[in-house]
């Protein structure tokens, strides 16, 4: 039986996760690691009965041992309880689907732990690929992608020559406000914002749709995960969301994955590679769906799609630029103290002011991440 730990459970692809456990009965959860929902965490603890147990501060973790007292579950917290979890002795593989940089620790310890890696969270990769990915090699450990369209791309290279592709075909679906000029972009509400027409997900990486930020971070994702220049990876707005990625080969033929819109399919994958399962999920008709378009993406109106080809281009630490600026602006965002396009404008200030680092190793990561917090922080 695989054993796995869980490093976000009681988030969005944490909670699908699950689902897909729960729903094949053969994979024990060892250990789970969540944020701040004690309550949702304690019933995970209950019903999927791990060694270990994970949140976010010492403050949560006593209210957590109260609401569990009665099992036999070790609870820690914070970073150094978020590195125990990924490290567990245990665990064959980590997911991990934590939300931001704080996701790349753990996800080094666990390499280096000699763990397979199930990854959902894009910034590990984003800010730090030139040092997990030359881990993996190293460690001898597999990284399985998690995201729907990182996950489409790698099941079309399923049994295909990597030399022999041409050109990644990454697709979007365009988020809420595809179609719209920057001008009418300009009043945004965040409940305009946080309505996805096709995906379920967090708050956060529902907003990095609406601005194609998220797809900006896959971009730089794919580039590493599937070892190819960014100049390869080309943004293909396809509304219906049928399409999650293709990959054209040298030949001119091309390989896609197609399905309903549901992330316990590349999350299943990844936990069941190379097996596929029976998946209760709703089936394509493609009668009913009637034809599938393209477009191509809008880089002016969404700016922060063309500043993630930017930070890719010039690599270094300014991808983590892109990335910190991104997080404080959308929780600044979110919690309604900056205007829409203001997320877009506070990428590109924090990628043009701070520091260029060539090769930033993971402190030097982490400090750019306060450099860009303390410049966003004077001048907004």
């Amino acid at each position: 039986m695989k054993k796995l730990s869980l490093l976000g459970s009681t988030g969005s692809i944490g909670t699908q996760t699950l689902d897909v456990i729960r729903r094949n009965k053969d994979i024990k959860v060892v250990a789970l690691a969540a944020g701040s929902r004690v309550k949702e965490l304690a019933e995970q603890i209950r019903e999927f009965q791990p060694e270990l147990a994970c949140i976010g501060s010492e403050e949560l973790a006593k209210e957590l041992k109260i609401l569990v007292g009665d099992l036999n579950v070790k609870i820690v917290y914070g970073s150094e309880g978020l590195i125990e979890a990924a490290v567990i002795e245990s665990a064959d593989i980590v997911l991990t689907a934590v939300v931001g940089m704080m996701g790349i620790i753990p996800t080094i310890e666990a390499v280096k732990a000699h763990k397979d890696i199930a990854l959902a969270n894009k910034e590990t990769l984003v800010t730090a690929g030139h040092i997990i990915m030359r881990m993996v090699k190293e460690y001898g450990v597999n990284l399985y992608p998690v995201d729907s369209e990182h996950s489409a791309i790698f099941q079309s290279l399923n049994g295909e020559n990597p030399r022999e592709l041409e050109k990644i075909l990454l697709t979007a679906s365009g988020g809420p406000f595809r179609g719209r000029t920057r001008d009418e972009l300009a009043n945004v509400t965040l409940e305009d914002a946080l309505r996805h027409p096709n995906w379920s997900m967090g708050k956060k990486i529902t907003i990095d749709s609406s601005t194609m930020v998220n797809k900006g971070l896959e971009v730089m994702e794919a580039q590493w995960l599937f070892n190819v220049p960014v100049s390869k990876v080309m943004v293909v707005i396809q509304p219906q969301s049928i399409i999650h990625s293709m990959v054209q080969f040298v030949d001119g033929g091309i390989m896609a994955q197609l399905g309903s819109p549901d992330m316990r399919l590349p999350i299943q994958y990844a936990l069941y590679y190379p097996e596929r399962r029976f998946l209760e999920s709703e089936r394509v008709d493609f009668y009913r769906l009637g034809q599938i378009t393209f477009q191509e993406p809008d880089f002016e109106t969404f700016k922060g799609l063309k500043l993630a080809y930017d930070a890719a281009k010039k690599g270094g630490n300014i991808p983590t630029a892109l990335n910190a600026a991104n997080e404080y602006a959308v929780s600044s965002f979110l919690d309604k103290k900056i205007k829409y396009l203001d997320i877009a404008d506070m990428i590109e200030y924090a990628m043009n002011e701070v520091e260029y680092i060539a090769e930033p190793s993971i402190d030097k990561i982490l400090e750019t991440e306060q450099s860009v917090y303390e410049l966003l922080k004077k001048k907004w």
